[in-house]
């Protein structure tokens, strides 16, 4: 089992930036698991946002957050990050931070990750 505990969600301006955290524990994280972030805006579904492989050598990002968001971890820490940047109204969402076994691509066609955090609210104000 993994336990996923997302942090840094919160109110920000059109243009601002936020950093997430997702801090692991449970099963060896840095050996095991790729490790990405989702959102769910209300009315929509969820959709995989980023993602990043065990060694941070293989990422994936949406076409709508390319060039803005950077995900990133520290295996020492096992911690996941978002960082937000230029940030728009469409970007509110509740943000879960999940891990999966499979690489970043896989994670990325399949819109499913094995274990999943309770999720934190970024609200983009415009």
């Amino acid at each position: 089992q993994v336990q996923l505990v997302e942090s840094g969600g919160g109110l920000v301006q059109a243009g601002g930036s936020l950093r997430l955290s997702c801090a692991a524990s449970g099963r060896t994280f840095s050996s095991v698991y790729s490790m990405g972030w989702s959102r769910q805006a209300p009315g929509k579904e969820r959709e995989i946002v980023a993602a990043i492989n065990w060694s941070g050598s293989s990422t994936y990002y949406t076409d709508s957050v390319k060039g803005r968001f950077t995900v990133s971890r520290d295996n020492a820490k096992n911690t996941v990050y978002l960082q937000m940047n230029s940030l728009k109204p469409e970007d509110t969402a509740v943000y879960y931070c999940g891990a999966d076994s499979s690489t970043p691509r896989r994670i990325a066609a399949s819109n499913i990750m094995t274990y999943w955090g309770q999720g934190t609210l970024v609200t983009v104000a415009s």
